[in-house]
């Protein structure tokens, strides 16, 4: 008989015949293998037995219950709940505990056609199955409940809704009903027709889901979007304030300036400084490049204009009215892109797609009350910010609007602008990454520090004595470059900005 070799064996293994149990009882004996509950072993001797489980779920699942079907709340959660259970419906009936896994079988009418296979000797329930079996009524026993709350029921078919609009809640509650007379679920039944009627608008039904409820009164929201503003916002009110009142107001149009300049440069418009600055301060623009001139203008218009950039929104309804205006003037010179009118189809950058285009005002209200409860400028300034970034509400121009916003809000605290140096633009955009992914808010915040650090230690009040000091300090650099060449943004040094005060001496007030 050929001998069996722990390499050809998986981490974990159930004796399924009498070669196999007398090799692991040997082995146990020699300390080769572990037991990790009743009649369940692995080779794996070095780590945790719980990390070994929870790898191993679905295969230990159907070793202790073959043929079952996954159920209840975890067929809708697609993972154990937070206590560790797993439920299914299988011919075995008693519980087994193991670390970090606790399947919860119960009796019940096994895999019907709809319910697809799932991993080896398992059957995952259909969706509509799940819901009607997850409005059934539930209580914990020992143990969380084996059914959904009914909010987060409600928030998962409004997240159908988004994903699959009206037909396919339409189609979940037709096959429903099928399902329902099989499994004599009509109460259920009755109770999934409410719950998809309102959030359709079709019916009323108490809803207690807050994105439900938004949905049912005609302003919905993207839930995902707006869990992670509220994360944003409680990390936003727990950092130190940050406090940096603005510069001399003498430089306010060249800081207007480069502000303008470097905010279309993130977006790839590009021009060097001294073009730009013939098209900002004479008017020249350049007969090749009307369009990207006229987004320099736009956003320079905007930056430049004192009242405007005090002007902070006082209502979800003037939220919008604001972005609308601003966007308007940013974009004047693109008509293509709608200026001031908000986005019809969904956009993306990357693997990022944007919140949808019936979530965007509904999304942008409820980040609107996240913002209000933020005290400190600087930190409703980078909550603003990252807001119109992440709705995305235009099809074009949303960074330079997101960026005004942010700076709008300083302007009317009368603290320090944030302007992001081309040499920056790398550090910002991970930020913006690190928080839209993760949700960490650490990274950008960082990132805008150190940016308004940085805009508060140029000399604007004299143009070239600001480019100077900004070349000198790598602001101008393409980040791609700078980091080949292995050059960082730098705050300007003493002697830097006294160089620059002999170079560029200050011009004599006329009499």
């Amino acid at each position: 008989m050929n001998r069996i070799s722990p390499n050809s064996l998986p981490e974990v293994m159930f004796p399924t015949n009498r070669k196999l149990t007398k090799w692991i009882s040997e082995q146990a004996v020699k300390g080769r293998v572990r037991k990790l509950g009743p009649r369940l072993y692995t080779t794996n001797l070095k780590d945790d037995p719980r990390a070994v489980i929870r790898r191993n779920l679905w295969r230990i699942v159907a070793g202790y219950c073959p043929g079952a079907l996954i159920a209840d709340r975890t067929a809708l959660e697609a993972r154990p709940a937070t206590d560790d259970s797993v439920f299914v419906v299988a011919e075995r009936v008693r519980p087994v505990d193991l670390p970090g896994l606790k399947i919860r079988p119960r009796a019940g009418a096994g895999p019907l056609p709809g319910d697809r296979p799932f991993m080896t000797d398992l059957h995952l329930s259909s969706r509509p199955r799940a819901l009607l079996e997850n409005l059934k009524p539930s209580r914990a026993r020992g143990g969380i409940a084996r059914t959904l709350p009914r909010a987060e029921i409600e928030a998962l078919l409004e997240r159908d809704l988004i994903a699959g609009g009206e037909q396919a809640l339409n189609g979940t509650r037709d096959e429903a009903r099928v399902i329902a007379a099989e499994l004599g679920l009509a109460a259920e039944m009755a109770e999934l027709d409410r719950l998809i009627g309102a959030l359709l608008g079709t019916r009323t039904a108490h809803l207690t889901a807050p994105s439900a409820i938004a949905r049912a009164k005609g302003r919905p929201y993207d839930q995902r979007r707006v869990e992670l503003f509220a994360d944003l916002a409680a990390q936003l009110a727990a950092q130190s304030p940050v406090i940096r009142k603005a510069g001399n107001p003498a430089g306010l149009a060249n800081l207007a300036f480069f502000e303008a300049y470097f905010s279309n440069f993130i977006e790839g418009t590009e021009f060097e400084v001294e073009e730009a600055r013939d098209i900002v301060f004479n008017n020249v623009i350049p007969k090749d490049r009307p369009q990207d001139a006229h987004d320099i203008l736009g956003t320079f218009e905007i930056v430049s204009n004192s009242a405007e950039m005090a002007t902070r929104p006082s209502s979800p309804n003037s939220l919008l009215d604001l972005l609308r205006r601003r966007h308007a003037s940013v974009m004047a010179g693109r008509p293509d892109t709608r200026p001031g009118r908000f986005k019809e189809r969904p956009n993306r950058a990357g693997s990022t797609t944007f919140v949808v285009p019936d979530l965007v005002t509904g999304t942008l209200a409820e980040g609107y009350d996240l913002y209000r409860s933020l005290g400190e400028p600087f930190a409703r300034a980078a909550f603003m910010m990252f807001l119109v970034a992440e709705v995305h509400p235009f099809a074009d121009g949303n960074g330079r609007v997101a960026r005004i916003m942010m700076n709008a809000e300083l302007v009317a605290a009368g603290e320090q602008r944030i302007i992001i140096p081309i040499v920056y633009r790398n550090n910002y955009i991970a930020g913006l990454k690190a928080l839209s992914n993760d949700g960490r808010g650490d990274p950008l915040v960082r990132v805008l520090d150190y940016a308004q650090r940085y805009a508060m230690a140029i000399p604007f009040e004299s143009f070239d004595k600001a480019n100077f000091v900004m070349a000198r300090t790598n602001a101008l650099l393409v980040p791609n470059e700078a980091e080949d060449a292995g050059v960082r943004l730098t705050l300007p040094a003493t002697d830097l900005l006294l160089e620059a005060d002999y170079l560029f001496p200050a011009k004599p007030t006329p009499k």
